[in-house]
């Protein structure tokens, strides 16, 4: 297959002579980490395929300027981040679901082991969509999708240690949040 949708996979001499902006190597490479980021976001299959889709039709659109991207690797997570968020806030409220939580838990438990272990992560989940939204961000990417705090710096576009900062009321607002919780 040589084209998408009208697009050429095809790079001329000029726009492939920086290594690694070949888009079949960068589909093969990122498309995995790019669903994750975005299923981070969505919790939904289908959408999270969409992001992901849409994130290699813009790189398609700007591939004359591949060769000026410093680290593809963050870049096409930020462009996948933002299309999740966008897409988010269009096919639905901040929610997630019980579908979700359950999915999260191990295969091998008991039943009974199974729906405590879903009801302990669905609480989290509950937690997590009542923080404010830039430290939901922020922990979301460091601890779903392991990605570094300058990771998450160029993503977000903020500085280091405004991540840091964020990361640090984030863990501690979900910590007492769940404490409560654990003692109501």
């Amino acid at each position: 297959m040589t084209s998408i949708e009208g697009y050429s996979l095809v790079l001329s001499s000029a726009e492939s002579a920086r290594p690694g902006t070949d888009i079949a190597t960068l589909v093969e490479t990122y498309s995995t980490l790019l669903f994750r980021v975005a299923h981070s976001v969505l919790r939904s299959r289908s959408e999270s395929e969409d992001v992901v889709q849409d994130v290699f039709i813009r790189v398609l659109e700007h591939r004359r300027s591949l060769a000026t991207v410093r680290d593809m690797r963050v870049w096409l997570i930020r462009i996948a981040w933002n299309l999740a968020i966008d897409r988010r806030r269009r096919i639905r409220p901040d929610q997630f679901d019980e579908h979700f939580a359950e999915s999260l838990t191990a295969r091998n438990l008991p039943a009974d082991q199974a729906l405590d272990e879903a009801q302990r992560i669905s609480s989290v989940l509950r937690e997590l969509e009542r923080l404010p939204s830039a430290e939901r961000h922020v922990l979301l990417l460091s601890a779903i999708e392991e990605l570094s705090t300058p990771e998450i710096a160029q993503i977000l576009g903020k500085t280091e240690s405004a991540i840091r900062a964020s990361l640090f009321r984030a863990r501690t607002r979900l910590r007492e949040r769940l404490e409560r919780g654990a003692t109501a």
